[in-house]
């Protein structure tokens, strides 16, 4: 049984991801049930069934609706709520499963699976996508020496060594993670996101009803599209944007999240022309939103290297774009960027370094093409769902 606050028709990307595979590991011969919450980042509508079969796999959603999903205080009530529902059901079903995997949507769901662990010796393995309270400290939400930070970390320590398997999403998440217990070093297993590029494939912009609808076909198109959250750096691309105001180059932001405000406000202050905003768009949509530019945009905030991995690179990678990646000198995703030879990554703070980049691509469009195609076959032998699946089903039959 997979433990997920987030779950289709949500549009959060680790909802998106574990339905896949969800789906990728029944196909593989594994009986997969999934324990959800109500939708809170659904585009049309704010509840879902209690209960349905999805090509075989069995989903059961809690009663609880989320409030204020946007809001730090929301999330956390909603996490709390989540997991009270949560622990009521596994007291109904834990006979029925051999296995829990657990996702840190919310951060301390965990918690019941070690819970279930020493009550009922039910075996759990932990799906780290965020490393908690580390981002809270990263974030300026708690100091390092909170007494709650403290007591997060000891807890931490205790679930991670009862867990059967850690799994996480990079390099960089496990070294943070051996950091704090060096003693589950042998346990933990970097399985990367990825995307599938069936359905995502490259598309030129005049053949693509959403770059003609938007009007994206005659300039340099750069994208951000995603989450743009507290996590990810905002300041540096906009310095960008604003180096290269008179430039033909437009900057797309088609996203959702907590700094989005901020972001449109500088725009607007700064009468930056060359930025428009997009609402997030259906997963349906995806396979033209993401081929509608010719460079897209990947950022992860100074001091947030390994307690975050944004998904968001893999579906870039699917749709044959070039990348530019704002992130740590020690971030994984410069090796990612150079093992498939589709882009470069500049240090955060870096604005002009990054508008040197984006102006040298429009002007070279065939080369921004061409790693853009690497790209794609690069993530086709590394990041399809098939192969990531086959790793998640090696890892969790032990």
């Amino acid at each position: 049984m997979i433990l997920t606050q987030f779950y289709p028709p949500d549009y959060a990307a680790t909802g998106q991801l574990i339905a896949e595979l969800a789906n990728h590991l029944s196909e593989l011969g594994m009986k997969v049930g999934i324990f959800t919450g109500q939708p809170g980042y659904a585009f049309d509508r704010d509840n879902a069934p209690k209960q349905e079969r999805q090509e075989g796999i069995s989903v059961q959603r809690s009663r609880t609706s989320r409030l204020w999903p946007l809001r730090i205080r929301g999330r956390a009530i909603n996490g709390l709520l989540f997991c009270l529902r949560t622990a009521m059901h596994l007291l109904k079903v834990q006979r029925r499963y051999e296995l829990l995997l657990i996702t840190s949507e919310p951060p301390y769901l965990s918690i019941l699976g070690y819970l279930a662990y020493r009550w009922f010796g039910l075996p759990y393995t932990c799906l780290l996508y965020d490393l908690y309270p580390d981002v809270a400290v990263a974030l300026n939400v708690l100091p390092s020496r909170h007494l709650l930070v403290r007591f997060w970390d000891q807890i931490n320590r205790h679930i991670w060594k009862s867990a059967e398997k850690i799994i996480v999403l990079s390099p960089s998440m496990k070294e943070r993670v051996v950091k704090k217990c060096p003693r589950i070093e042998s346990k933990i297993h970097v399985i990367p996101n990825w995307a599938d590029s069936r359905m995502i494939t490259p598309l030129k912009k005049p053949k693509n009803w959403f770059a003609r609808q938007h009007r994206l076909t005659e300039r340099f198109i750069v994208q951000y599209s995603g989450n743009l959250g507290r996590c990810h750096d905002l300041n540096t691309i906009l310095v960008a944007a604003e180096l290269l105001r008179d430039q033909p180059i437009q900057f797309l932001f088609i996203a959702r999240g907590a700094q989005l405000d901020a972001c449109q406000e500088r725009v607007e202050r700064a009468n930056l022309k060359n930025c428009r905003f997009l609402p997030y768009q259906d997963k349906e949509v995806l396979p033209y939103s993401l081929t509608a530019c010719d460079l897209s945009l990947v950022s992860i905030s100074p001091g947030l290297e390994g307690l975050v991995a944004p998904s968001k690179l893999y579906g870039i990678l699917a749709a044959g774009r070039p990348v530019a990646a704002v992130c740590a000198p020690h971030s994984y995703l410069r090796d990612v960027l150079a093992e498939a030879k589709c882009g470069r990554a500049f240090d955060n703070g870096d604005g002009e370094g990054l508008a040197n980049y984006i102006y040298k691509l429009s002007q070279y469009p065939h080369y921004a093409e061409s790693m853009g195609l690497s790209g794609r076959q690069y993530l086709q032998t590394h990041f399809t769902p098939e192969i990531v699946a086959k790793t998640y089903y090696e890892v969790l039959n032990g």
